[in-house]
């Protein structure tokens, strides 16, 4: 039975979510159209576009995505201390981006002289918006309709896009969260469409790669780090009030582009010096390091992590169970714990 998204998302136990949706019947509708050679790639990029405006108005950071020809990938972080954070009137100005608004609401900016009731119940409205200003379901929503809508325009047709409702995973450790960011960035590659995380067109590690050479060009000591995607800080506790990603940008790239090649190659070969500390950090068995990135979304189903995580998201979420046995000997075999 289909759970309520609320019931599926638990900020007390990880800020971090996989969400994935796919195009209806799986088709190619933003992609190389096979029957009929008709090419929508440049709604990727509507894609890309909407999800940076987006994450510029919600209070949800993009760690990391993959725009594909038929489905995409996105890792978010829920940051509801910086929703909470916002003053009354930046609610306001926020929601007012993607909705019309309300008329009280209205009136309570523009009119000092309203009633207290009329203030009350525009306070009420407010605090609504800025629950769905970091409520995933409210930044899907906002994306998927969007997206549907500018190509149901284009084609000049009516009906379904999406096939459905998104799909979200919880990413409730650090390993889960490494693992499923290059997993994220990888598609193009395990998808055979690029050789390189560089040629990956319409991907977060393709933006950052172009950020840090931008750095380099320019001469600057630090690797510089798009302002719309969710930055590298370094090794930290996983915490919903750590602010940043809990790896360094340089290990993370070394790591993503080594994995790549090796999943390009099919072939593991033996463990660079530069890669064995990030493994060594976080208890990452390398030799099934492949196994976990090639089929992250398989083996786990509504959340990612430990076993010792997991049971608690099970409780925590009214769950008789969230993984399969598969997954759980994958993850205790690998040492993700």
């Amino acid at each position: 039975m289909t759970r309520a998204r609320k019931e599926q998302v638990c900020l007390a136990e990880t800020p971090y979510y996989h969400c994935i949706c796919r195009c209806v019947r799986r088709a190619f509708l933003c992609g190389e159209d096979q029957v009929t050679g008709q090419n929508f790639d440049h709604r990727k990029q509507w894609l890309v576009d909407k999800i940076h405006q987006l994450s510029s108005i919600f209070a949800i950071d993009i760690c990391a995505y993959a725009i594909m020809s038929n489905h995409y990938h996105l890792v978010l972080e829920v940051d509801k201390s910086k929703a909470d954070s916002f003053s009354d009137t930046e609610v306001v100005m926020r929601w007012k981006q993607l909705f019309n608004g309300h008329i009280l609401v209205d009136r309570w900016l523009t009119k000092p002289d309203i009633t207290q009731a009329e203030k009350d119940k525009a306070l009420v409205l407010i605090q609504v918006w800025r629950e769905r200003l970091y409520d995933l379901g409210w930044y899907m929503r906002c994306l998927n309709e969007s997206i549907a809508v500018q190509a149901n325009k284009e084609d000049n047709c009516k009906g379904r896009f999406w096939e459905g409702r998104f799909k979200s995973q919880a990413l409730l450790d650090e390993t889960a969260l490494l693992a499923c960011m290059a997993y994220v960035d990888l598609n193009p590659i395990r998808a055979a469409i690029a050789d390189t995380p560089e040629q990956s067109d319409f991907t977060s590690i393709q933006q950052r790669l172009k950020a840090v050479a931008i750095a380099a060009s320019q001469g600057e000591g630090r690797a510089a780090q798009p302002d719309n995607l969710a930055p590298f800080t370094h090794y930290q506790p996983h915490s919903k009030q750590q602010i940043g990603l809990p790896f360094s940008l340089v290990d993370y790239v070394k790591l993503v582009e080594w994995t790549g090649r090796c999943i390009r190659e099919d072939k593991r070969g033996a463990i660079p010096s530069h890669i064995k500390p990030l493994f060594e950090h976080f208890n990452v068995n390398e030799q099934d390091w492949l196994a976990i990135i090639t089929d992250f979304n398989r083996h786990f189903i509504s959340a990612a992590g430990s076993p010792k995580h997991l049971i608690h998201w099970a409780v925590a979420t009214n769950r008789k169970w969230c993984a399969t046995h598969r997954s759980l000997k994958l993850y205790q075999k690998s040492n993700l714990s």
